[in-house]
Parts: structure tokens; C-alpha cells; sequence
């Protein structure tokens, strides 16, 4: 902590201006100015007003559909290309900038595959985001968490959706130029690699700390980095190089930090603070309490009791605002900064992204199996779940998850689950339940990183029966980690319709019903209560999702990412088979709310007449390595 009271300066927009002791304003070098000026700006129209000879295509339809128009800033105007699938389009931005997002607005010939590339002299391409399922319309591209810096970007064909070419409206790329190595005085941070544990979704992502703006009113929802609803979530900045630090400038959104630290670090891993509100400072700012419509944001010029050295630097929250008195837990949302400004000399602009993982090499091999021959459940591969204990009531489930054998047996070579009916008897978690069922995990007992996961399984079928076959981020019990963002892997789901399951992904920004998903019907009039197998491949590019070995979904990190949100899928996971009554899920498509949400009297009754049950013949796991 520092032992000298710093100086700082919090100003909000509509309120009244709150002083501690002493002021310091930062005063931005001319490059700065010139940066901010240009603050989510549309550099590829930009770049064309500039030299119109900068568009080039491997072709246009006509003449009145060239190249340029995709640049010009007009929606209405667009470039067709030749009717070739691997026709493309290009831009020289003029200079090299970190590109931040890409927007394409397409019309209705439009890439069913395609890839954006960047390059530094036109001749060498990287490419940073693949389409392999494009449906036209409005798509923005983020490059976070990749290096995406170059001069010249394009779009590369690879197949039409259309028998027409690829015509495209506009074709928009944001970014800037990253803060030089600097003797004088300057931000450091301008257009440099933003990190943070935790962000909300795509739009919201750390690289937008950066990016040179704010909106005069702190109130805009524009280029902000946001986490989720936790307290201890950081955001830090990469200056390139060891650095000599004066100065931190943050531009807080309505939801800012009530208390939080200010940190450096040479490698990224061991951290100094360097500042942090007194308490008499962060009285203030807790009685800042405005309901979310009134809020605005503030701006923090923080002036180090002495000269600070690292190459990175770090704000770490420890309270969040509140915007109601008394506040109650919604009343709180995370932390949301616009900017992050890092004020003094040193830095480099070859700071840089780190590479993304690469797939796997090597042959896969078993290295967990059980097929449920023995005569009781294996529990040194598995832990039985109890609602009450090992976990609460979760998604308007009628069911109580018990350890017993009449939910949780073996026979015949199979696990079975089975749900059994008796109102009022079961009393679980402070909780009365009409239902019981089986729920058991590999947690504690066979946690793992990526693999192949499969099972054989004969669902019930009937409306609200929810059987699942699926992974979970171990850390999920963390409350510093919670669920989403510990990452959840659905392998199989079923609410009770004889020809279709699902398979889905749920992180920050794409969890619940705005999960990343895919149906699929059973060929050949095939059924859910028939034995079939249930499978997906994790790996650190991607997850590809089977039904009898037939590939039902396909996501890319670099897509997930780009378009939704946080991968979170690099950390252990563990298996999960259970079987639940009614809920979210199935009232989402039955529409049931009697007896039972999600739960029919007719379903009811079958689970009183026993026999409601999800089979398992096998599971396995197989990894590389």
C-alpha cells in the first residue's frame, strides 16, 4: 500500500463533483489527441475517402457494383463480386493497426464460408475469423483474444450461399494505431492488449479499455470492457516493456468501483499495489447511489504517491456500486470501464497477443470406463448427488435427487435412473418434493481437460422427462467462478420428445436460453427411447458434438469468441448423468404449468406406475497424450 495519500480527481457527469485531497489532471500527449479523435471510427471508410485506389477484388458483378462501395460509408450502395466461391475482397488501411472488430453487412448473396485475413504487406495472410455457416445479414467480428494487427484486411470466399457472388453493403474495420515506445510523456496504453478474469460477452471484452475513447456523458453504451456480477474481477493493460508509471486514468461507465486497487507487474503474474481509495474516499463513493437510469459514470485520474514501474498494470475491483439504498443483490451489477489510460515513459508497441492454443496431436486413449457390470455403482469412479447436500434445487425441477437404489441401481449391465412419485414424502435442502431421481458426477473422482466423451444411452419418453448426458466446469463451486463462467458442456438433453435431442454450450454471454446449440432429429424414423450414442469432442479449438457418430454441432473457439463471448473451456471438467422432471427447459416447449411446471397430470402418472427411467450401457472418456 502506498504510505503518501495520492492524488485524485472523480468527476461524473450530471452529479456534483467530488474532490479528495488535491487534484491532478493528465494532460494527453498530441498523439493521444489525434487517437481519441478518431475514437470508433470506421478506419476502412476512413481509409477509402483517403485513396480510393485502396479497394481492390478479385472481380465485380458490373462496373456499378465495384469494390470501393463496400467502403464508402453508404448502406444503401454495395460491391457484388465474379460468381466464383472463391472470390475476395480487400482493403489497405493505409498503416498498421491492432483491429479491434470487423463489421460485414451483407446482402442477399451472401458467404455461406468465407475467412477475414489480415496482413502486414499484402502478400502474407493470417487469417482471424472462419465462417463455416454464414446466414448473411449484419455480422460483427471480434478479434479478441487473438493479435490481429496489420495493414491490409480482406475477405476470402471459400463458398457462396447463392448461385450468385458475394455482395456485401459495407465492410467496416475499427481499431488504431498501439502507443509507441515513448522517452516524453504519453498514454502507454493506446491501443495495447487489454486481459481481465472475467468478461460478459464478445461486445464487451477488455480490448475496448484501450481503444482510445469514452463518450462525454460516461452514461453511452459504447466500447466498454464489463464483467459479470462478481467482485474480485480485474482488467489489466500490456505497455509492451518495463515502463516508468505517474498516472492512471479510468473511465468508468455508471457501474463502477466503489473500491479497487491499482497494480503493477513485470510478468503478469506476481502483482504490487500501488494504490488504493481511502477509506474516506470510498465512503463517498459508496453513498453514490442512483437507480440505473440516473447513474453516470466517473472519472478517476489517480496521481502514484511516486513513480510506479512494470510492464503491466492492473485494476482490480474489490466493491461494486450499488444503485439502490438499501441494496439488495440485483441492485448491483459488475464493474464497466471505458478507458484505462496509463500515463509515462517506456512501453513498445510490439506488445502482442499471445498465441491461441493449437489442437492436440497424438492418438486417443481410454482413460476412464465403466460399463456398470459390477453388482452396485462404482463409487471410486463416481459421486452420487443429493439435492439438499451436494447441490440445491435448480431450474424449477420438481424432483429431489436422492441416494438410493430406487433411483440409482444397476442391472442387467446397465445404470438406471429412475424417477419414482410420492407426494410429500421426500424432504430435502429446507424443501418438500413430490419426486425423487438419480443424479451422479465423476467430481473429486475423474476431473479432466479435454477429450472425447460418449455413452450409450435409452431415454424415457414423455413430456418432462429430462434426462441429460454432460460436462461441468469443476470450478463451478468456486464462488469467485460460479456458473457461467466456469463453462457448462451439454453432450445429450432430452425433455421428452421421441425424435429429437439436443446439444448446447453455456459460458458468459452465451448461457441459458441464449446458449450456443443445435437440435437433432433421429434418421429413419429413429427414437430417443432406443439405444443410441451420445459423444463429444472437446479440444482447445473447438467441440464437435455426435449422435451415432454422425456430427450434429460444430463450434470453433475462434467463432465462439469472435461473435459470443469468453471460452471457457481449458480448465477440468467432469462427467454428469441425471435425470430431472419438468423445469425451464421442458416448460419452454410443452408449455405446461400444472401439475407441475413442465410436467403433465399423464407424466405424472406413468412415474407413479414406475418404469420411468434412462438407461446406460457405457461411458468413456478418451484423451491425446
Amino acid at each position: 500500500m502506498p504510505t503518501r495519500t495520492p492524488r485524485i480527481l472523480l468527476t461524473a457527469l450530471g452529479t456534483l463533483a467530488v474532490l479528495t485531497m488535491g487534484t491532478a489532471q493528465a494532460t494527453p500527449a498530441p498523439q493521444q489527441l489525434a487517437a481519441a479523435a478518431a475514437w470508433d471510427t470506421d478506419r476502412a471508410s476512413a481509409a477509402y475517402t483517403a485513396n480510393p485506389a485502396a479497394a481492390t477484388a478479385s472481380g465485380s458483378e458490373n462496373a456499378d457494383l465495384a469494390a470501393g462501395l463496400a467502403f464508402d460509408g453508404n448502406g444503401t450502395s454495395r460491391w457484388s463480386s465474379n460468381f466464383a466461391d472463391d472470390a475476395w475482397i480487400r482493403l489497405d488501411l493505409g498503416q498498421n493497426i491492432r483491429i479491434d472488430r470487423v463489421v460485414l453487412d451483407w446482402e442477399a448473396a451472401y458467404g455461406k464460408r468465407y475467412v477475414l485475413e489480415v496482413s502486414k504487406n499484402g502478400t502474407d495472410w493470417t487469417p482471424f475469423y472462419t465462417e463455416t455457416a454464414g446466414t448473411g445479414g449484419s455480422v460483427t467480428a471480434h478479434t479478441y483474444p487473438q493479435e490481429v494487427t496489420g495493414r491490409y484486411v480482406r475477405m476470402r470466399g471459400v463458398e457462396r450461399a447463392t448461385p450468385w457472388g458475394y455482395s456485401l453493403y459495407s465492410f467496416k474495420v475499427y481499431g488504431g494505431e498501439p502507443a509507441p515506445a515513448s522517452t516524453t510523456r504519453a498514454n502507454l496504453a493506446l491501443n495495447h492488449p487489454a486481459y481481465s478474469n472475467v468478461y460478459q460477452h464478445a461486445g464487451n471484452s477488455p480490448a475496448f479499455v484501450t481503444d482510445g475513447g469514452w463518450p462525454a456523458d460516461l452514461k453511452a453504451d459504447q466500447t466498454r470492457w464489463s464483467s459479470d456480477w462478481n467482485a474480485d474481477r480485474w482488467v489489466s493493460v500490456d505497455l509492451g516493456a518495463r515502463s516508468t508509471i505517474d498516472t492512471v486514468d479510468l473511465y468508468w461507465e455508471a457501474a463502477f468501483a466503489v473500491d479497487y486497487e491499482l497494480q503493477v507487474s513485470d510478468d503478469n503474474r506476481t502483482w504490487r499495489t500501488v494504490y488504493r481509495p481511502s477509506a474516506a474516499e470510498v465512503a463517498t463513493r459508496r453513498a453514490n447511489v442512483k437507480s440505473p437510469g440516473e447513474a453516470v459514470g466517473l472519472h478517476d485520474s489517480v496521481r502514484l504517491p511516486q513513480p510506479a514501474t512494470g510492464r503491466y498494470v492492473r485494476m482490480l475491483g474489490k466493491e461494486r456500486r450499488s444503485f439502490y439504498n438499501p441494496a439488495p443483490a440485483t441492485a448491483q451489477f459488475g464493474y464497466s470501464l471505458y478507458e484505462f489510460q496509463v500515463w509515462g515513459t517506456g512501453g513498445s508497441a510490439e506488445a502482442a497477443y499471445p498465441a491461441l492454443p493449437a489442437d492436440q496431436s497424438g492418438a486417443y486413449r481410454t482413460t476412464f470406463f465403466d460399463d456398470f457390470t459390477s453388482a452396485s455403482l462404482d463409487r471410486s469412479k463416481w459421486r452420487v448427488v443429493r439435492t439438499g447436500t451436494e447441490m440445491g434445487s435448480v431450474n424449477g425441477e420438481s424432483q429431489a435427487y436422492v441416494d438410493s437404489t430406487d433411483n440409482i441401481r444397476q442391472e442387467s449391465g446397465n445404470l438406471i435412473l429412475e424417477a419414482k412419485h410420492c407426494k410429500g414424502c421426500t424432504k430435502a435442502g429446507g424443501g418438500t418434493y413430490d419426486f425423487t431421481s438419480g443424479r451422479i458426477d465423476t467430481n473429486t473422482k475423474f476431473d479432466f481437460t479435454y477429450g472425447r466423451v460418449s455413452a450409450r444411452m435409452k431415454l424415457p419418453v414423455g413430456d418432462g422427462f429430462w434426462p441429460a448426458f454432460w460436462l461441468l466446469g469443476s470450478n463451478v463451486d468456486d464462488p469467485t467462478v460460479s456458473w457461467p463462467a466456469s463453462g457448462e458442456t451439454d453432450i445429450m438433453e432430452n425433455v421428452g420428445y421421441a425424435d429429437w435431442t439436443s446439444t448446447a454450450l453455456h459460458g458468459p454471454g452465451y448461457s441459458a436460453d441464449g446458449n450456443i446449440g443445435a437440435r437433432q432429429t433421429y434418421p429413419n424414423g429413429g427414437r430417443a427411447d432406443q439405444w443410441h450414442t451420445y459423444a463429444v469432442e472437446w479440444t482447445p479449438v473447438g467441440m464437435r458434438f455426435y449422435v451415432d457418430d454422425r456430427l450434429v454441432q460444430e463450434t470453433s473457439r475462434n467463432k465462439l469468441e469472435s461473435t459470443r463471448g469468453q471460452w471457457v473451456f481449458d480448465h477440468n471438467q467432469y462427467v454428469i448423468l441425471n435425470l430431472a422432471l419438468g423445469g425451464a427447459y421442458p416448460a419452454g416447449w410443452n408449455k405446461v404449468t400444472t401439475p407441475y411446471w413442465g410436467l403433465p397430470q399423464s407424466s405424472v402418472d406413468r412415474v407413479a406406475a414406475g418404469g420411468v427411467q434412462a438407461e446406460v450401457d457405457w461411458v468413456r472418456v478418451e484423451q491425446k497424450g
